[in-house]
């Protein structure tokens, strides 16, 4: 049996190294190697969604691959790929790190200067594993294969912008077309998710702060399932517990999230830290809410510099959505583009707040009803970026939503 090995190392020099090892292997089949985390995900996630049989049997991760760090890189790919066997390749072979590699789902660890004899044990029981993971999955068993559900992130050029509002239609739109939907408050410090969906719930994103792994099973424990059928991950009530979510939890969270639910959706606010920052550099679609207006465009532009700086996003990876948008006002989408140089959505949401106050005010943003011209343009905003199954679903499910609302809203009302 040939055993197709993907090497992730970002070293020039140990790169060779491990290609030419590698390539002595008996009945090995070694891929060109990949340079950094998301171009590892990205691959990983193409040959998936070809088909399980086009996964490499075995990954190689190095130890100084970066962005995301080794560990976390692993406990990602074993979330969303569980039929690939990953082999920590590092210096470290501590018994600490070879139990924090085995918890993050490796299932070897490779010393380093790299040995023929240990390299080629391991790689045999990884791939061997591998096959016997395919093996079972090809029996129909009910287990995740793919490449994870879609991560859509949504922030704000600057306060005010309607983040939120953005966020929950495009995860209400999502849901009922059908699709496991997971929303994530991510405003740390003035996250309003549950008052606009009249949430009561003492759990939050902190309550995962002193667990060192993730799993979509300990996640579940801190979500709230809302009557709309969202799983909710609030923020904390406390905002000056924001500093103890870091970058690290994040993307444990992220993960865990895509392997459960098809659809995330991250309100991220308008404020950048380290948290946010991982949500939307994990992120499938980014999107920057800005407004019409000479402040927020310009606002806007610096936000993308920013990500850009920080390479947490390029401006041509992120799509921008004007919102409170009018006819007669100067600043048109096209302008907005160009002065950004991000992909602006087609879709615009008008300005129309009248419609939206009833349901702010009574905290049910999921009451809001259809006819409303800012709740079509974001459940059509969410078919542009893919989140809804099919345009017939949607009207389907849309429509039993309505009768649902209307007949709750006869007893009490409830919206952000």
């Amino acid at each position: 049996m040939t055993t197709r090995i993907l090497p992730a190392v970002g070293d020039a020099d140990a790169s060779r190294s491990i290609t030419t090892l590698l390539s002595q292997l008996p009945d090995a089949e070694p891929a060109s190697p990949v340079a950094d985390s998301t171009s590892l995900l990205d691959l990983l996630a193409r040959l998936a969604g070809e088909s399980l049989d086009e996964l490499p049997e075995v990954v190689l991760v190095h130890e100084r691959i970066g962005p995301v760090p080794a560990l976390e890189l692993i406990r990602e790919v074993a979330l969303r790929f569980p039929a690939v066997g990953v082999i920590l390749v590092t210096s470290d072979a501590s018994p600490g790190l070879y139990s924090a590699a085995m918890d993050s789902g490796a299932r070897g660890l490779v010393g380093l200067p790299l040995s023929y004899e240990e390299l080629a044990q391991r790689v045999q029981a990884a791939a061997g594993w591998s096959v016997g993971v395919r093996r079972h999955l090809g029996q129909g068993a009910d287990v995740f294969t793919g490449p994870g559900g879609t991560v859509v992130t949504v922030s704000g050029a600057k306060g005010g912008v309607g983040t939120t509002v953005t966020a929950i239609q495009l995860a209400l739109a999502a849901r009922a077309s059908g699709h496991t939907v997971a929303l994530v408050d991510l405003d740390l410090q003035g996250g309003d998710v549950a008052s606009y969906l009249d949430v009561q719930f003492r759990r939050s994103i902190v309550d995962l702060t002193a667990i060192q792994d993730i799993s979509p099973r300990v996640l579940q424990d801190a979500l709230f399932s809302h009557d709309s059928g969202l799983g909710l991950l609030l923020a904390p009530g406390e905002g000056e517990r924001a500093e103890e979510v870091n970058d690290r939890l994040v993307r444990q969270i992220v993960s865990a999230l895509r392997h459960r639910y098809e659809i995330v959706v991250i309100d991220c606010g308008t404020h950048m830290n380290t948290a946010n920052a991982a949500a939307i550099e994990m992120a499938d679609t980014a999107l920057l809410l800005t407004t019409p207006d000479v402040v927020t465009v310009r606002a806007t532009k610096r936000m993308v510099r920013l990500w850009d700086r920080l390479q947490i996003r390029k401006a041509e990876e992120t799509v921008t959505v004007v919102n409170r948008h009018t006819r007669n006002t100067e600043i048109q989408p096209a302008l907005v583009e160009k002065i950004t140089s991000t992909r602006v959505a087609r879709i615009s949401v008008p300005a129309n707040f009248k419609e939206l106050q009833a349901v702010v005010d009574a905290g049910r943003m999921q009451d809001l009803e259809s006819k409303s011209t800012v709740k079509q343009a974001l459940w059509g905003l969410a078919g542009e970026l893919g989140l809804v199954k099919n345009a017939t679903a949607e009207k389907q499910s849309r429509f039993r939503q309505d009768r649902g609302s209307l007949g709750s809203g006869r007893r009490q009302g409830r919206t952000k």
